[in-house]
Order: structure tokens, then C-alpha cells, then sequence
């Protein structure tokens, strides 16, 4: 029996459509790989098909899958070169968003925030919790980019972290303990404190890109693994 998809109030059955779909990518719970049938797929959310035909496209759009003809779609694979040009757009962008909040200045309440976000990542290491650490890391970078004040830029880091966010999940434990990204985090919030934007920037583009070029050699020993 079909489920419908819960809308929020206004929402189009197409926008509906690549809500629920996009979502179950970045879950994990369509795999790279997997083969979406048109027609299936609008049984599973109780949606005719044009609504899932139109996300489809949006999707492929964003370069989340391939669209097959006749067949719907298939998720895509997310390279190692992908990982880097993604990590390059968030480099650049949340780093210009930390130089922001060091020149602008926060006010205690929004540092407060960021400071808690640091903490709930220093608890989620001392009880070998990743899964809550990788939560209060995305927390910490969503919190950072809002705090720059410019809304498109927070926009546009959040749709590229999505697209990571099912290969940062799959090689959560593979990387090192990431003790010194919370370190980094650190950093950057006591550069913002004392308002020096070039520290808050330097610190911080040094740690996305580091993180960038870590996520893709270990996509490139995951693909060499699967050869």
C-alpha cells in the first residue's frame, strides 16, 4: 500500500516528491548504485508519476543521479574528485563565512551556541560516540555559516554539505579520531571572540581543506578496495 509523503503546508506534490527522495539519498537509504523505478517510486510515496518525474530531473539536476530512460533513475556514485570539488566550495565559502563573523563580531549568545556546539563534540569523543560527534560537527558548521549573517551563502554550504554527507557518514570510521577537528573548531570561535578575521579564516580554511582531501583518499582506497 502506497504511504503518503507528510507536506508541509503549500507544498507541491513535485517539491513533495524530491524532498522524500533526496532525503532517502542522503541517508543512505537509496545506496549509490541503486536503480529507482519511475512508477515503484511513486507507489511508495502515493504520488502519481509526473510529480516523480519532475524530481528525478531536479535530482540529476543537482547531480545526485543519473536519469535512465524508460527506467527512472540510479544513484550516483560520489568520486574522490567529486569530494574534492565539493570540499573546495565549502572551503572557500565557510571559510569567507568565519572572516565574516570575526569582522561583524557575535553577539555572547551566538558564541554561546557555537561553544556549545564544540562541547557536545568533545562529550560525543569521550564516550566513542561518532555518530553524535558527526552531529554536533554538522551543528557546528550550520551554526558558523548563519552566524555570517549572509543567508544565500548559509544556503548554498548547506546544499553541498548534504551532498557529502552520505560519504562523510560511510568513512566515519575509517579517518583518524578527529580530536584535532575539535581543536580547529576551538580555534576558529576564540578568533571570532577576539575579532581577528584573518586568524578566524586561515584556521578554518586549513581545516575544511584539510578534511576535503582526507574524505577523498578515503574514497579512493574504497573504490580501489571494491575493484
Amino acid at each position: 500500500m502506497a504511504v503518503p509523503v507528510s507536506a508541509a503546508r503549500g507544498e507541491t506534490a513535485a517539491a513533495r516528491a524530491f524532498r522524500e527522495i533526496r532525503a532517502r539519498i542522503l541517508s543512505g537509504a537509496l545506496p549509490a548504485g541503486a536503480l529507482v523505478l519511475e512508477g515503484e517510486m511513486a507507489v511508495a510515496l502515493g504520488l502519481s508519476r509526473t510529480p516523480v518525474r519532475e524530481a528525478m530531473v531536479r535530482l540529476a539536476d543537482e547531480g545526485l543521479v543519473h536519469l535512465r530512460p524508460r527506467h527512472g533513475m540510479q544513484v550516483k556514485p560520489l568520486s574522490a574528485d567529486d569530494m574534492r570539488e565539493i570540499y573546495d566550495v565549502l572551503t572557500e565559502l565557510e571559510a569567507a563565512a568565519a572572516r565574516r563573523c570575526a569582522e561583524r563580531g557575535l553577539d555572547a549568545a551566538t558564541l554561546a551556541s557555537l561553544e556549545s556546539a564544540v562541547a557536545a563534540m568533545d562529550a560525543a569523543l569521550a564516550r566513542d560516540d561518532l555518530d553524535a560527534w558527526a552531529d554536533a560537527d554538522a551543528d557546528f558548521h550550520r551554526r558558523l555559516t548563519e552566524a555570517s549573517g549572509n543567508a544565500m551563502l548559509a544556503a548554498v554550504v548547506a546544499s553541498f554539505a548534504d551532498r557529502a554527507h552520505r560519504w562523510r557518514m560511510a568513512t566515519l570510521r575509517l579517518r583518524p579520531r578527529p580530536d584535532a577537528s575539535n581543536d580547529d573548531h576551538r580555534a576558529v570561535v576564540a578568533a571570532i571572540r577576539a575579532r581577528d578575521p584573518a586568524r578566524a579564516e586561515a584556521i578554518h580554511r586549513a581545516h575544511r581543506a584539510g578534511a576535503g582531501e582526507m574524505l577523498a583518499r578515503l574514497l579512493e582506497r574504497l573504490a580501489f578496495a571494491g575493484d
